[in-house]
């Protein structure tokens, strides 16, 4: 089983990292193509294209610019968002981390798909983005190239399912071409005056506690993952389908 995150927008280069042997990622030639060509567009289409402020615009050009030279380290202890907050990589024991490198997988818009060690520089560039060189969308751009690499990635992990626990901004990337695998979503709620509620902030740090369950345990099962119990979320077999699985919190 491989459980596939999306990436944050929050990065963290800032805090101490633990001893690492970092990794490179698939597509760092696709990476730094994807930068050459972004460090063309001006701050005011980038603001535009990533519905983003003057400022941060400005940010996002300057790693651009200067993308060959800035800092790398390991996506995992990069990513800093809710999903990655639910993950709590910080407090993982070095053989969940290990576990992690082996069984999870990040989807990128900018590295494609991502393994936790896989070390990245900072930038921004969401999946869903409207732009891509000689093409209309970056989706567009990557096509078939990360879905067959997730399927490599499968056959070296010796199996044919995927816990999907990425947005569907993100999935759209692999989403209808890796037919003949298993494909779980996952669905978390919250009790709500008229019955368990889709929460944005709980169900992305709830995906981030859900790996870090799958490698603190090393569940290699996809049908396994049904047990997973952080923060008081349930199985909902009666919410749930063969593709779907409801997880509600008491």
């Amino acid at each position: 089983m491989i459980a596939l995150l999306s990436p944050a927008k929050t990065l963290d280069f800032e805090r101490t990292l633990p001893p690492l042997d970092p990794t490179t990622p698939h597509f760092a030639d696709e990476a730094q193509s994807l930068a050459r060509s972004a460090a063309r567009l001006s701050q005011k289409r980038l603001a535009e294209l990533m519905h983003i402020s003057p400022k941060l615009a400005k940010l996002n050009a300057d790693r651009f610019a200067g993308f060959p030279d800035l800092p790398q380290r390991p996506a995992l202890f990069a990513f800093a968002g809710d999903v990655y907050t639910g993950f709590e990589v910080d407090t993982l024991e070095d053989a969940g981390v290990a576990f992690a490198q082996d069984h999870v997988r990040i989807l990128s818009g900018l590295y494609g798909l991502l393994r936790p060690l896989d070390a990245i520089r900072p930038y921004r560039l969401e999946m869903g983005t409207r732009w891509a060189p000689r093409h209309k969308a970056l989706t567009d751009w990557w096509g078939d190239r990360i879905a067959a690499y997730l399927r490599d990635e499968l056959a070296a992990e010796g199996s044919n399912a995927i816990l999907n626990l990425a947005s569907q901004e993100y999935f759209a990337a692999v989403k209808g071409r890796l037919d003949g695998v298993r494909i779980i979503d996952v669905d978390f709620r919250e009790p709500g005056p008229d019955g368990p509620r889709f929460v944005s902030f709980h169900a992305k740090k709830a995906r981030g506690m859900m790996a870090r369950w799958m490698c603190e345990h090393h569940v290699t099962d996809i049908d396994a993952m049904r047990g997973f119990d952080s923060d008081g979320y349930r199985f909902d077999a009666a919410e749930s389908d063969a593709d779907m699985w409801r997880f509600t919190r008491a």
